[in-house]
């Protein structure tokens, strides 16, 4: 039984057959992808509060050090981005700090908010208004929290991490992955386009990684809205000292993960913090968001690779690097974008023409 799950109501049934047939996977046993694809984004940290103290996470400040950033420094933040050519404006916060901090809430309240996912919905509006699509990861959200900004935001997400209990996830306030997948179904339930994937290396066996390839593929079955899932290792930094994980292991983790999900949900290595070269051949056809201007605020220890270095990744696969929205084509062509969303796109702005312009590369595609 997955933790958590009968609390929030989650009906997922892993058979022990179909663990067995991904644990049976091996890189041998996939093909490699015909293109490479990645978002030019633009990453803004709204808060780096959390109510979680995730041993392997350096992005949560504790309380009284937490800092949120102002409307202003938002702006400048996505301006920057609108000038190095961001499509996306990808919008990461803690879950739920206003609940934890209380500087946190009381400086919400003063600029006249009365959540984090108000103060949310302001900058997603801001970030369309300066030429950027959002793309928000606010961790777990309840239905009420991800219905306020859906409209203004062209995908969203949240890592799953792991169906399995693991010490990793230490504190009086535990992560739990009945949780999260309540977090998915909900995107799924309210026509999201999302984003997940799993941890390797938090201390999860293989076992756990083939039941939670298999719970993603179980939500996305139902609902159709999982665009892309991470697999991604935990890297060493000043509060994570256990390891990371090989390469063979990373290597056959992400051939299960091709292997099990369906063939339109991409299977995305983060370049800066895998050896995307030495996965080519398991079945990676994405390389996420990368930033041509801000740091990776999740792993700032981890800069994030320039265009060149992307294009000779693709190039040593002898495959096509193409660059992509933060909603997927497919989710554009099946409608599933919002009123204000779809505006955007089709607007005759410079950001409208932008957006238009890497869709069209996809259709050609």
């Amino acid at each position: 039984m997955i933790p958590g799950a009968d609390k929030y109501g989650i009906e997922i049934a892993i058979d022990r057959a179909d663990v067995e047939k991904v644990l049976s996977v091996t890189p041998a046993d996939v093909d490699p992808a015909d293109e490479l694809t990645f978002a030019r984004n633009v990453f803004v940290p709204l808060t780096t509060a959390c109510r979680y103290t995730c041993t392997y996470c350096t992005y949560f400040d504790p309380p009284g050090e937490a800092s949120l950033l102002a409307p202003e420094e938002v702006r400048d933040i996505l301006e920057t981005g609108v000038e190095a050519g961001c499509t996306e404006a990808l919008f990461t916060f803690g879950d739920d700090p206003d609940g934890r901090y209380t500087v946190i809430h009381d400086q919400l309240a003063e600029w006249g908010h009365a959540s984090i996912h108000s103060y949310l919905r302001e900058v997603c509006e801001l970030a369309l208004d300066v030429g950027l699509l959002p793309h928000s990861n606010p961790g777990d959200q309840t239905r009420d929290q991800m219905a306020l900004v859906k409209d203004v935001n062209a995908s969203m997400g949240v890592m799953l991490e792991t169906t399995a209990d693991v010490a990793a996830h230490a504190g009086p306030r535990r992560k739990s992955p009945g949780q999260r997948l309540d977090t998915i179904r909900t995107a799924g339930e309210l026509g999201v386009p999302f984003t997940t994937g799993i941890l390797v290396g938090l201390g999860e066996s293989w076992r756990d990684r083939a039941e939670s390839l298999l719970a993603i593929r179980a939500m996305h079955e139902r609902y159709d809205h999982v665009q892309e899932v991470i697999v991604q290792p935990v890297v060493e930094n000043e509060r994570w000292h256990d390891g990371s994980p090989d390469l063979e292991t990373l290597r056959r983790t992400t051939a299960m993960a091709r292997a099990t999900l369906p063939e339109e949900v991409s299977v995305q290595t983060p370049p800066n913090l895998a050896p995307a070269r030495e996965l080519l051949d398991c079945g990676i056809d994405d390389l996420g968001g990368v930033s041509p201007v801000t740091a990776d605020h999740i792993n700032p220890d981890y800069a994030w690779p320039a265009l060149r270095e992307l294009e000779e990744i693709a190039a040593e696969g002898g495959v096509p690097l193409r660059e992509r929205l933060p909603v997927y084509e497919r989710h554009v062509q099946a409608g599933w974008l919002s009123d204000r969303i779809r505006g955007a796109i089709e607007a005759e702005t410079e950001a409208g023409r932008r957006y238009r312009s890497v869709l069209t590369s996809a259709t050609r595609a």
